[in-house]
């Protein structure tokens, strides 16, 4: 109890010289504020810009961590997938994974546009897929398990087919007719954004189940592969078990491959972030460690100042260990207050319209880092102590008797 006494004490005489001093003082923290609010921004934008860089990589190797399973004949012929699918679904029983996603590439669907049909790039794919995948959409919704019992069956378009169709509103349940193997009308439920201005791509997404009730067998061009959404800490230990197990039982001469495709499998997939972090962290040090100069210098002055004062509390039997606690927390104290207001800078210019227009496309923006108040204030404690370390220590070296001559 004397101990949070003594200190509660301490901090009292250091607040109470702040508010004495506070335009002299108030001046120098300015610095310290600004750098404290740079320093947390950079660590907050850092937290931003790894969740924006896993949502992109997300969008094309699944996310942390996705295996992805492919079977291929040994002499070349093609895979008979629906018995690899049936050995698959025998042998995932065990692994009770949640998210499942087959894609077959290499498909083409003909569409019938407003100037004639057109061969049109398809994906064949399951709900999951835009799960494991972070898809996003530019209007719409993507595909539910029960969308196969539709008779009119869904399909998600890219923004460009839209376009060519005519943009009509999805409230309007706009439909897209396709020709031969697979004629009929089907309801445009969702649409794909465009990756840039650039992209011109004139792409379907039709669910795998939908595609397969309709036409007997793939196209002998068709890749199909299975894509596995695992849980990070178990991944390395479910890829090679899997791809045994999936061996034992696959038909002579097919070869089973289950690999991992994400992104954080990927050596140095996080140096851009760090890197970032670590230059303009690194400014932002130099800006706060001049204001803690700045702040030094300021302290100094007054410490001179205050030679008398320390002089009379030392004669009154205040210890060395009391007034260099009190002086240095003075210093502290104002870094501390300093920080806090960087900190709120920070936290209204990162919620400010303009940084959040710039991650606009993260389906998850994260709050605001707990770990950057932390380091912000952490950084504004510690420079407030070696800033009164130096006058703390002058203030040690005062003569008593001189001091009351003065």
């Amino acid at each position: 109890m004397t101990a949070l006494a003594w200190l509660v004490g301490a901090l009292g005489e250091a607040w109470a010289e702040l508010r004495h001093h506070k335009l002299r003082v108030a001046l120098s923290l300015v610095g310290i504020a600004v750098a404290v609010g740079a320093l947390t921004s950079v660590v907050a934008l850092s937290d931003y810009m790894r969740q924006y860089q896993a949502e992109q990589s997300d969008r094309y190797g699944g996310r942390v961590a996705t295996l992805q399973l492919s079977g291929g004949r040994e002499d070349g012929a093609p895979v008979d997938n629906d018995r690899l699918d049936a050995q698959f679904e025998r042998v995932s029983e065990r692994y009770g994974f949640s998210r499942v996603s087959r894609v077959a590439a290499g498909v083409t669907l003909k569409v019938q546009g407003l100037d004639g049909v057109h061969a049109t790039a398809a994906r064949l794919i399951d709900p999951d897929y835009a799960v494991i995948h972070r898809l996003p959409l530019a209007a719409g919704r993507w595909f539910t398990a029960q969308d196969e019992q539709l008779l009119a069956p869904p399909v998600v378009v890219s923004a460009p087919l839209w376009e060519s169709l005519g943009a009509v509103p999805l409230r309007q349940h706009p439909t897209l007719t396709l020709t031969g193997d697979l004629a009929g009308t089907y309801l445009i439920v969702g649409v794909t954004p465009k990756q840039g201005t650039w992209d011109t791509e004139h792409r379907v997404d039709m669910m795998y189940g939908t595609y397969r009730s309709r036409v007997d067998a793939l196209p002998a061009e068709a890749a199909v592969q299975r894509e596995i959404w695992v849980p990070v800490a178990r991944v390395d230990a479910i890829a090679p078990a899997l791809a045994t197990d999936l061996r034992a039982v696959a038909d002579p001469g097919v070869k089973i491959a289950v690999n991992r495709v994400d992104w954080a499998a990927q050596a140095g997939a996080a140096d851009s972030a760090q890197m970032f972090e670590l230059v303009t962290g690194a400014i932002a040090a130099v800006v706060l460690l001049l204001g803690g100069l700045s702040l030094v210098n300021v302290q100094l002055v007054a410490m001179r100042q205050r030679i008398r004062e320390i002089g009379v509390r030392r004669s009154f039997g205040a210890t060395a260990g009391r007034v260099f606690t009190s002086v240095m927390l003075e210093s502290v104290v104002a870094t501390a207050v300093a920080g806090a207001a960087g900190i709120v800078l920070a936290v209204v210019a990162l919620r400010s319209p303009l940084v959040l227009q710039m991650f606009s496309g993260m389906q998850d923006l994260p709050p605001f880092p707990l770990r950057a108040a932390v380091t912000g204030l952490g950084a504004a404690v510690l420079i407030g102590a070696l800033a009164g370390l130096v006058p703390a220590l002058v203030a040690l070296r005062v003569n008593v008797i001189d001091t009351l001559r003065f």
